[in-house]
């Protein structure tokens, strides 16, 4: 069945990229079978090099304290210790495409993980099919240029697809079909000046990054219920949000994560009336900051839009919204696992043409 849906899922992915012109990513294919090191190679017939270089290094000086850059060398030094694989080779292969070094690489890469601030939605129909929308924030806008489909590829079968930026290995955004979907979004407890305590935690304490963990779960996971226990119990270097659908009615859970393991659980809850359930950045029990009314349109939207009226366009207008999409926003995704073909990413800005080239 994977199989079959694999190239259906192609076909639809480029017919959504011309469909919506400057507004869809392109869309790569990684080989999970080719050596780790070479697996990113197929950036750089999409990308602009110099230009992911540019970025990179803006990224870098924006987000990373700048004595990381001397305390990393030993790391670097002895990568494998550290870092498991594939994403050591991964590295070291996306510093080959960057034509740059291997530490600033291994920093891009932890940047992206302390500034994801996000919406996320799950809502289910009245029958029963449950659909899932996310807004991936980020403070850097020339990431808008950097978005891809990524379709990752395991014995021939499409194994699962997400949506990242050139120069990351970790993912955010995925799916696997008829199985479950997943996005993470950053929790607001977790502040930017504990970027060096989340290193150490990763490398010394061999806690996965949470965009890792994301990534293993879509490749390694059996079905929803499988996808919330690993994403539940695995030890992160950070606290977050995961926010996981799955194929069945009810299959739909908010979880809220500290770095040892849960600290809630929300699931859909239709039977009661609460058929959908919005996360943004701060724990569904709390108010949000008096700044920020993400969560308040959201909810009002989804009630006025009602149950009997959900569907993926819907629910895509519910994110256009104003400020539920707001000036930091990258990219849209909406996407339901039962129907993995109607995955759909569309960038919130004009891209340039010149800063990628189109497959």
């Amino acid at each position: 069945m994977v199989a079959r849906a694999g190239g259906l899922l192609l076909l639809l992915l480029a017919l959504a990229a011309s469909s919506r012109a400057l507004l869809a990513p392109p869309t790569l294919e990684i080989n999970l079978d080719d050596k780790a090191e070479v697996r990113w190679l197929p950036l750089k017939t999409a990308f602009d090099v110099d230009y992911l270089k540019k970025v990179a290094a803006e990224i870098i000086d924006s987000t990373v304290p700048k004595w990381v850059h001397h305390a990393i060398i030993p790391i670097v030094k002895t990568l494998e210790r550290y870092v498991p694989q594939p994403y050591a080779g991964e590295i070291r292969g996306m510093a080959t495409v960057l034509g740059g070094n291997l530490a600033d690489t291994i920093i891009l890469n932890f940047a992206y993980e302390i500034s994801a601030f996000c919406t996320s939605i799950l809502a289910q129909d009245k029958s029963g099919n449950v659909y899932h929308g996310r807004n991936l924030d980020y403070p850097h806008p020339a990431l808008r240029n950097l978005t891809v489909n990524l379709i990752f590829r395991k014995n021939g079968k499409v194994a699962y697809l997400g949506t990242s930026f050139a120069g990351y290995v970790g993912l955010w955004t995925g799916q696997s079909a008829y199985k479950f979907t997943v996005s993470g979004d950053q929790r607001g407890t977790e502040h930017w000046w504990n970027w060096w305590k989340n290193f150490v935690s990763a490398f010394l304490f061999h806690r996965s990054p949470v965009s890792w963990l994301l990534r293993e779960t879509l490749e390694e996971a059996e079905d929803f219920q499988d996808a919330v226990m690993r994403l539940s119990k695995t030890p992160l270097i950070t606290g977050v949000y995961y926010i996981v659908g799955g194929v069945r009615a009810g299959e739909g859970v908010i979880i809220t994560r500290d770095q040892a393991g849960p600290v809630d659980i929300w699931p859909l809850d239709p039977l009661h009336g609460e058929w959908f359930r919005v996360e943004t950045n701060f724990d569904h029990w709390r108010p949000p900051p008096p700044s920020d009314h993400r969560r308040e349109v959201a909810n009002e939207a989804l009630n006025s839009t009602g149950q009997a009226n959900i569907n993926m366009d819907e629910l895509y207008q519910v994110l256009t919204m104003s400020p539920v999409c707001n000036r930091m926003t990258i990219y849209t995704t909406v996407m339901s696992a039962a129907s993995p073909e109607k995955y759909s990413t569309v960038v919130r800005a004009k891209v340039l043409r010149h800063d990628f080239k189109y497959l």
